[in-house]
């Protein structure tokens, strides 16, 4: 089994230095334009099934995807970006302002009263990954997300229920594509993460140099 963890494209909430968790934000201009080079990439994927999370973000994200490959979207809650209660819709210094005890914990498990429990995180993560197997053994998916909960889902994939106690090393960028391959003995393999090669046309000319 393939799974392609997909970031969505940049939304207006990214624009205007939101933290989002469950709050619903639209695509800007530049993340349309993101959505459409990741869909033109995606048909060298191969993909046979397509799920996002069910936030106008990620789902009109696969939505542009779905259009280049003749797939339906199935939209799965369980992919939903972290909750974060009393800090969604604030910007990272307002957050540190209000709730000075996140300068010293990671955002996404602050432990805050109203946010996502890391023991409701370990369960989600679990789930996934848990019905990708049932379902999909032998299949081409992609799963249309958001940075904390890739993140920490790939965290997961590398230390089980002991995620908690690592650093989550991952960088997720807009419309970033990370591919775990699953083996015949259900372990997974990580074949690359964050890849934005669909975007170099974004870029202005100058700083094309050094991409071949």
């Amino acid at each position: 089994m393939n799974v392609f963890f997909i970031r969505h494209g940049e939304s207006m909430g990214n624009r205007q230095g939101k933290i989002q968790g469950w709050m619903d934000f639209e695509l800007s201009e530049l993340g349309i334009k993101q959505a459409q080079l990741l869909a033109a990439y995606s048909e060298n994927l191969a993909l046979d099934y397509l799920y996002s999370s069910d936030l106008t973000r990620a789902y009109d994200t696969a939505k542009a995807i779905a259009a280049r490959n003749h797939l339906d979207v199935r939209k799965w809650t369980k992919v939903r970006e972290v909750h974060l209660g009393p800090l969604q819709g604030l910007s990272r210094p307002d957050i540190y302002e209000r709730f000075p005890e996140t300068k010293e914990r990671s955002i996404l498990t602050s432990g805050l009263d109203g946010t996502e429990s890391v023991e409701q995180l370990t369960k989600r993560c679990r789930f996934v990954v848990e019905q990708l197997l049932l379902a999909h053994q032998n299949d081409n998916i992609a799963i249309v997300s958001h940075g904390g909960f890739i993140s920490i889902l790939l965290t997961y994939l590398l230390a089980g229920e002991q995620w908690p106690s690592l650093h989550r090393a991952f960088q997720i960028g807009n419309t970033s594509i990370t591919h775990v391959e699953w083996t015949k003995e259900q372990k997974p393999v990580i074949h690359y993460t964050n890849q934005t090669i669909h975007l170099s046309s974004l870029l202005e000319p100058s700083n094309k140099i050094g991409l071949l």
